[in-house]
């Protein structure tokens, strides 16, 4: 049996732990909440960017000089989700809201008949995931060495969007 001291130490010990747990929540509650307000922040941009380019697709109809990308392949069968949650910290609402998504949308295509691949960003996502949708699963974009994500960072998950899109797989 463990005596009064040794107790009282782990006592003292759980209670430090618990304190650090609380501020490393509000740290990620802090920046969670910073990106948040910046993603709202953008909202508006992203529905005019949204009108813009549906206006443009419209418009270039099937005029055989438009870009591909831009008129579509003419096929709705395969659909690439593309599904980016954190690599770590702690935000497991912010990571399962996503992923509820991510099956709701990937589960309603199935049932409409089509053909779901799943390129993950971000390893809570990919876990999550792997369990229901693995043989889905066409990728996976691992920053768990980056520090700081920025705009080179996102422009290598898009020329992967856009090279199997090229290819023809979506």
């Amino acid at each position: 049996m463990p005596s009064l001291k040794t107790l009282k130490n782990k006592i003292a010990s759980i209670k430090n732990t618990r304190k650090i747990t609380k501020a490393m929540q509000m740290v990620s509650a802090a920046k969670l909440r910073r990106a948040q307000e910046a993603a709202e922040a953008a909202r508006p941009y992203a529905e005019r960017m949204n009108a813009v380019m549906g206006g443009l697709a419209a418009s270039v109809g099937q005029s055989s000089s438009a870009p591909r990308l831009l008129a579509g392949t003419g096929s709705d069968q395969v659909h690439l989700l593309v599904v980016m949650t954190s690599e770590r910290g702690l935000c497991g609402g912010f990571n399962s809201t996503i992923v509820r998504l991510a099956r709701a949308k990937a589960n309603a295509l199935l049932a409409a008949g089509k053909t779901v691949q799943i390129l993950t960003v971000g390893k809570k996502g990919r876990e999550q995931l792997r369990r229901d949708f693995a043989a889905n699963m066409v990728g996976h974009v691992d920053l768990s060495d980056v520090k700081r994500i920025g705009y080179a960072n996102a422009q290598n998950i898009a020329r992967d969007v856009l090279a199997r899109f090229a290819a023809g797989e979506c």
